[in-house]
């Protein structure tokens, strides 16, 4: 998968973790119903976050395709803290769920996968 944020595009002092560089060159970014995002569609989600929730540190990663929620790297929750947000909520209302990093959201998008229908 090619189109992942650039150094230049990302938040200073935040790298991709490498967990989620695997998980990508392993070709597993359609977690069904979650998508792991890149490309026109990453930086459309990335600008729009911003946008909407301009006092939050978020750097958008993976967007679930049956409703508007989002999960990206909460960087004023701490490093490598995961945010669920729900996107088009009203700020302050957005929040999700808070999960300790990549991993936790990975297995929880396998459940929702296995759960999926």
């Amino acid at each position: 998968m090619t189109g992942l944020l650039t150094a230049g595009e990302l938040p200073p002092g935040f790298s991709y973790p490498e967990p989620f560089l695997r998980v990508v060159r392993l070709g597993l970014t359609n977690l069904e119903p979650w998508q792991v995002l890149d490309g026109h569609l990453l930086r459309r989600h990335r600008q729009g976050v911003g946008t909407r929730y301009p006092d939050r540190r978020l750097v958008v990663f993976a967007r679930r395709g049956d409703n508007d929620d989002l999960a990206c790297w909460d960087l004023d929750r701490g490093p490598g803290r995961v945010s669920v947000i729900h996107d088009f909520a009203a700020p302050g209302w957005e929040q999700r769920a808070d999960l300790p990093g990549f991993d936790a959201w990975l297995r929880r998008a396998v459940e929702d996968l296995l759960a999926f229908e």
